[in-house]
């Protein structure tokens, strides 16, 4: 299992968070979002993958930041179509497929995305794309059906580490936390010390 640190905008502390080596970094290209990116990306080690947050963006809007930024893959969260997220696919870019869930989710309604996405992420169903800063109801993912590797996303701190080593025991495809607000200081600033903390006890354990 792998973490993802979301939301990130201050250089510094984006180096900061760099040294503890989560799997993937993420940046957020949408205006509206409290933590859009502001700022140049510094230089990352390379064993850290710079994945780019979309919402109803166009094609050549994220071709460009791809290459601007040199991401190594593409979040899209908005109402990206089944054709849309098929034309980044044959770009060569990695897409990240997100679907917002609360209360029910319709799993058939991924199918039709197995064949355009890398990866699925579940998140918070709620008034923003993402980043709304609570949960959902994770009984559902025990129903997930595909062999699809996925983000768990939603609300995740420190409280939510029991629960996630007894979805891990499920043999569910979990390729990758993703966390943001439950280790801010403020939107786009991270706590170095409680990410190190989640990471070593959920992750290099």
């Amino acid at each position: 299992m792998k973490l993802k640190v979301c939301g990130m905008n201050y250089p510094k502390n984006i180096q900061e968070v760099a040294q503890l080596s989560p799997h993937y970094l993420g940046f957020i290209f949408w205006k509206k979002s409290p933590r859009f990116l502001q700022n140049k990306i510094p230089l990352l080690p390379k064993n850290i993958k710079k994945v780019g947050v979309f919402v109803n963006a166009s094609v050549q809007e994220i071709e460009t930041m791809v290459v601007e930024h040199d991401l190594q893959a593409v979040q899209l969260h908005g109402n990206e179509s089944v054709e849309f997220c098929g034309m980044l696919s044959k770009k060569n870019i990695t897409v990240i497929k997100a679907f917002g869930i609360k209360d029910q989710f319709d799993f058939s309604t991924l199918a039709p995305y197995e064949n355009v996405c890398d990866f699925y992420l579940f998140d918070t169903k709620g008034d923003l794309p993402g980043g709304n800063g609570y949960g959902f109801d994770w009984t559902i993912i025990k129903k997930y059906p595909s062999k699809k590797p996925f983000f768990l996303s939603g609300g995740i701190g420190l409280e939510q580490l029991e629960e996630i080593i007894e979805l891990q025991q499920l043999q569910l495809p979990i390729h990758a936390i993703d966390v943001n607000s439950k280790f801010e200081i403020s939107p786009g600033l991270k706590k170095p010390e409680l990410i190190k903390k989640f990471k070593t006890q959920l992750i290099d354990q």
